[in-house]
């Protein structure tokens, strides 16, 4: 069976622009227009789908293509629906339009993060579909909440559930990042998120004191040491040859405290996002940390907020879902480039679970703009990608 290609193209791209044009931003989202228009792109693929909401008002929402042997565990397509804050006067066109320029760059917010690689499973399907294609195995596409945010309210709640666990989810595919190269970042792996608070204490008095042991002394010497540990790894990255998933990350992003400028504060905190590389042990790393609150002095303690170690993806002949995948890459001469994520995912969720899970977004030669201003895609690229989603799919799901 044959099909419209340039038809079928059209409609990719106008359904990738819809969807970027829903305002889906944090903060307070209102997921209700993504829903809508994801139940519209079901109707138009004449599949089910179905809404869940383990916290209300953040809807998980799935697409089911049933498989000729539902009973294999399924094929877990997952993205999600959530953007990043924009500062519109930045950016050439409004980052909601879905603005087309003459390079064929299609600008929105979302555009690479992550409304991208959601429409291309949805069109890589409907090719499938149309091609008379059947597969073992039952896909779900997934539309997710919250991501940019942590996924509390999101992935990390639904896995938990019993829906989720009806689902039968063998395999998963999230996001990577798109690729200045002609090779395709693959995420198999990810550094642990931690939000570190270190809050300093010492006695209030006047700005004209020459007082010791004062909450500014304390900050001081802990905000040293963090920007020593942030030297050391920053110096791996330049003489190690190693890639940014591969080394810890620390960035100080607060500072909280004081009433006024002649006033020596009670208390004084500083927040440092952290991000661990995966051979990091976590609990030497906490007892680092204590040890610097002990030596900046009394009064000194801290919080970690933060993500525990999940084993990442098995790259071996242990994962026949590795072995399909790449096999349909080397067969169709896509060159991958496994890395560890320097960031966090929704995929973790499903790690945890032990459930196999790559990072794949099919987008190569183009620059990383996830998060920037002026968030754009070539269309040709995005098209580019439903053809290479589709070869994954197929494979994967014959496992």
């Amino acid at each position: 069976m044959s099909f419209d290609k340039a038809a079928l193209d059209k409609t990719a791209i106008e359904n990738f622009q819809e969807y970027l044009r829903i305002p889906s931003v944090h903060p307070n989202v209102n997921y209700d227009p993504c829903v809508a228009f994801i139940f519209k792109l079901a109707k138009s693929l004449d599949l089910p789908v179905k809404m869940y909401e383990p916290v209300p008002k953040k809807p998980i929402v799935i697409i089911t293509w049933k498989g000729l042997e539902p009973e294999l565990p399924s094929i877990f397509l997952n993205g999600h629906m959530d953007v990043v804050p924009v500062y519109a006067e930045k950016w050439t066109y409004p980052p909601f339009d879905a603005h087309i320029d003459e390079k064929g760059d299609i600008y929105g917010r979302g555009s690479q993060d992550m409304k991208n690689v959601s429409i291309q499973y949805v069109e890589s399907i409907r090719r499938l579909k149309l091609n008379g294609i059947r597969l073992k195995r039952t896909i779900h596409i997934s539309f997710a909440p919250e991501e940019e945010i942590g996924g509390k309210d999101g992935i990390e709640s639904f896995v938990k559930t019993e829906d989720f666990k009806k689902l039968n989810v063998g395999f998963c595919i999230d996001e990577s990042v798109a690729s200045p190269l002609e090779s395709i970042f693959l995420f198999y792996d990810e550094r642990c998120q931690y939000h570190v608070w270190i809050h300093c204490t010492g006695k209030s008095a006047h700005g004209s004191m020459a007082n010791e042991n004062t909450s500014g002394e304390k900050l001081y010497k802990i905000i040293g040491n963090f920007m020593k540990f942030r030297e050391i790894e920053n110096n791996k990255l330049k003489t190690l040859n190693l890639k940014p998933g591969e080394v810890s990350t620390v960035n100080l992003t607060m500072l909280k405290g004081g009433v006024q400028i002649n006033v020596i504060p009670e208390e004084l905190s500083v927040g440092f996002d952290v991000r661990l590389a995966p051979d990091v042990d976590h609990e030497e790393f906490r007892k680092m940390i204590k040890q610097w609150c002990e030596e900046a002095g009394d009064g000194v303690y801290f919080e970690i907020i933060g993500n525990k170690r999940v084993e990442g993806t098995k790259l071996d002949d242990t994962n026949p879902f590795w072995l399909a995948f790449k096999k349909a890459c080397d067969d169709n001469k896509i060159k991958l480039e496994p890395i560890v994520c320097p960031g966090a995912t929704d995929a973790r969720f499903l790690r945890e679970l032990g459930i196999p899970a790559f990072g794949f977004t099919p987008i190569n030669n183009s620059p990383i703009l996830l998060h920037e201003n002026d968030e754009r895609l070539n269309k040709d690229i995005f098209l580019k990608g439903i053809e290479i989603l589709m070869k994954v799919i197929v494979a994967v799901s014959n496992v």
